[in-house]
């Protein structure tokens, strides 16, 4: 059988399944792309449950928390393009490169997936044929696309932390992750920390790296584009409410670092 010009690959999702990639703002004029890597939490049907119960498949390990919902309004206010990815990153992490022990994970934070152990090594290619390259072609098709036509290009990832990990409180409510990028980073945690109420993160409570991150990476980095990915606070944005604040939150905070951008001439 050949799906996706790959010999070999049976298929996981069925014709009646949601497609990975979800859009938004398609032709949208700001300088921003956003990406959303954990954006959902759905599993395959062929996979019925990978064998959690449903408490464990709302929990951070499926997905991130309360991101969906700040990333759409967003990509309203801003009336920017988000390109973001509808299965669970227990099926396959779209953050992480093909092939690392996370991108199909045995174990996540405590939890023991049941069903990701032994799969074949066909089931797995099945995974990443039908759920990550779909996500990640699309955002260089968007990409590409933007830089044929003369825009200015920015991209954002955005992700949620949990308010605490392994019995340690994290203080912060947001921050910054970035690694070759000179220009974004510095001005996202300059403009945060002008914001008197919040604790900000500078490559906290992670830092990006080619062994450990896909997105930025690859489509930011290799590109040559600003980047940066933005962690916020599971707890912040729990409800529609902290969704909300944080979108208008970080709309302001983006608008103000284009009118530096525009005025310094760097986009």
């Amino acid at each position: 059988m050949i799906l996706n010009g790959v010999s070999g690959i049976s298929r996981l999702l069925g014709s009646e399944e949601v497609p990975p990639v979800h859009e938004r703002h398609e032709t949208g004029r700001s300088p921003f792309l956003l990406a959303c890597d954990h954006y959902g939490r759905l599993i395959p049907r062929r996979l019925g449950d990978l064998g959690l119960p449903e408490s464990e498949l709302t929990r951070h390990i499926a997905w991130d928390v309360g991101i969906a919902g700040v990333a759409e309004t967003l990509s309203n206010h801003l009336d920017a393009h988000l390109v973001a990815q509808r299965y669970s990153r227990l099926v396959i992490d779209c953050n992480r490169p093909p092939g690392a022990a996370s991108s199909i994970p045995l174990i996540s934070e405590a939890t023991t997936i049941p069903g990701n152990e032994g799969i074949a090594r066909e089931a797995a290619e099945a995974r990443r044929a039908q759920i990550f390259e779909p996500y990640h072609r699309r955002i260089n098709e968007v990409i590409d696309e933007r830089l044929r036509n003369g825009l200015p290009t920015l991209l954002v990832s955005l992700h949620s932390f949990t308010p605490v990990y392994a019995g340690i409180a994290r203080p912060w409510h947001i921050g910054t992750l970035y690694h070759r990028d000179t220009k974004l980073p510095p001005l996202l945690l300059k403009h945060l920390r002008a914001e008197a109420d919040l604790v900000v993160g500078d490559n906290e409570p992670y830092a990006v790296s080619d062994a450990t991150d896909y997105t930025i990476p690859v489509h930011g980095e290799a590109r040559g584009l600003m980047n940066s990915g933005i962690e916020i606070r599971q707890d912040l944005i729990a409800d529609q409410a902290g969704q909300q604040q944080w979108a208008e939150r970080l709309a302001r905070v983006f608008g103000e670092i284009e009118a530096v951008l525009r005025k310094e001439r760097l986009i």
